[in-house]
């Protein structure tokens, strides 16, 4: 057995030290402007900070299960998404105006098509067909779509105000709603019918990490769920190893919320030559929504990608499909509060080009998501969208 002074013991520390190391680096950098060593060794620290953040949401959500992994997890990004947001909005000149709409709006087509895509592509490679619960993801869909209509499609259409912008009045009621909805998602998803958002197996329904759950609350084993083309003794899941300490788990999630810290500080820092280099190369401003949106969802993608290749697909779309919802649900009443004391105007509406996107990831997402299951021309299909919105973003 290792000990903490051998290589390989040492080896092991390093999700305890990169995160603070990463956050004490964004914190030395920040407000500078950073010589190109400073910028490469940002890049490191950030791409560590990412691989710290995966490791202890993987903890975190081993010790209170599904959904409250993924849900701790989608939640923590997107309030520190929201305060990086507020932050350059506070710093920006007028390309700020549609900075909380284009941050959004990436994390929407990120998570709704990348993520999902690439999830699908994993699990389907391995697994043969990636199944899931059609409840539970037709619900996450449902309630993303709802979402982003409200606060991202209806300001190009309203009549009170000429411009993709809300009105006083309808500022407030898509803030509140938004607000309103993921508080219901939030109870649906952890209290009410939880057994939706638990991945399936391929025989004899959710995973045995519920079952402990719901035996320890007295309410008896849920429902079996079987996969359409399931077959007895077809399914193994991975094991994880015992399960963490309560000390272990409350450690893990400091851990995350410094690595998610870092994450969005080191991401501020490059984002200035990321902006310099865009305008140099007569870019779109927007590029640098999506580049930074990338680089904030990362701990969330490798996660998802992780949960697929275990057959847990479940709750990769739980985290794609839950990071676009708090990304909404939280950020649009965020701002809406901000906008107040916040000079400028706050463009919300989507271009058309945007708003096709959308509609085709709507009616894409519920053609994957009805049947529970998916295989690759799904995947490859979520894949293709994203991959279109990427390149549009650079050649509008």
């Amino acid at each position: 057995m290792d000990s903490g002074r051998t290589p390989a013991g040492l080896l092991r520390l390093w999700p305890f030290v990169v995160p603070p190391v990463a956050l004490a680096g964004a914190a030395a950098g920040w407000g500078r402007d950073l010589p190109g060593w400073g910028l490469a060794l940002a890049g490191l620290l950030l791409a560590g900070a990412v691989l710290g953040a995966v490791h202890h949401a993987e903890t975190v959500a081993h010790t209170v299960g599904e959904p409250f992994g993924t849900l701790v997890l989608a939640v923590s990004v997107t309030l520190i998404e929201v305060g990086l947001i507020i932050t350059m909005m506070i710093s920006g000149g007028s390309e700020a105006d549609s900075l909380a709409r284009d941050t959004v709006f990436a994390a929407v087509m990120i998570t709704c098509n990348g993520v999902v895509g690439a999830a699908l592509l994993v699990g389907s490679l391995r697994h043969g067909t990636a199944v899931f619960n059609a409840e539970g993801a037709g619900g996450l869909l449902a309630t993303t779509l709802t979402l982003a209509t409200l606060s991202l499609v209806l300001p190009s259409y309203t009549s009170s105000r000429r411009g993709p912008e809300f009105t006083g009045p309808q500022l407030a009621f898509a803030a509140v709603a938004s607000l309103l909805l993921y508080v219901v998602f939030v109870l649906v998803q952890t209290v009410r019918h939880r057994e939706q958002f638990v991945p399936v197996r391929r025989y004899g329904g959710p995973l045995p990490g519920f079952w402990e759950l719901a035996e320890e609350e007295g309410e008896g084993r849920p429902p079996a769920r079987v996969a359409h083309d399931a077959m007895p003794g077809d399914y193994e899941p991975e094991h994880h190893g015992p399960r963490p300490t309560p000390r272990q788990a409350w450690v893990g999630l400091g851990l995350l919320l410094l690595s998610l810290l870092a994450v969005v500080g080191l991401a501020k820092l490059v984002s200035p030559s990321l902006k310099s280099g865009v305008q140099s190369l007569g870019l779109p401003s927007a590029v640098v929504g999506v580049v930074i949106a990338l680089l904030v969802l990362a701990p969330e993608t490798i996660t998802a990608v992780r949960a697929a290749r275990r057959d847990e697909v479940q709750t990769s779309l739980n985290l794609a499909y839950g990071s676009a919802v708090a990304s909404i649900g939280l950020t649009i009443p965020v701002i809406a509060a901000a906008s107040i004391w916040l000079d400028g105007k706050l463009l919300l509406g989507l271009s058309p080009t945007h708003t096709v996107l959308l509609a085709l990831t709507a009616v894409v997402g519920v053609l994957t998501v009805f049947s529970g299951r998916a295989t690759l021309l799904q995947a490859g299909v979520h894949l293709v969208i994203f991959a279109g919105f990427v390149f549009l973003a650079f050649n509008p």
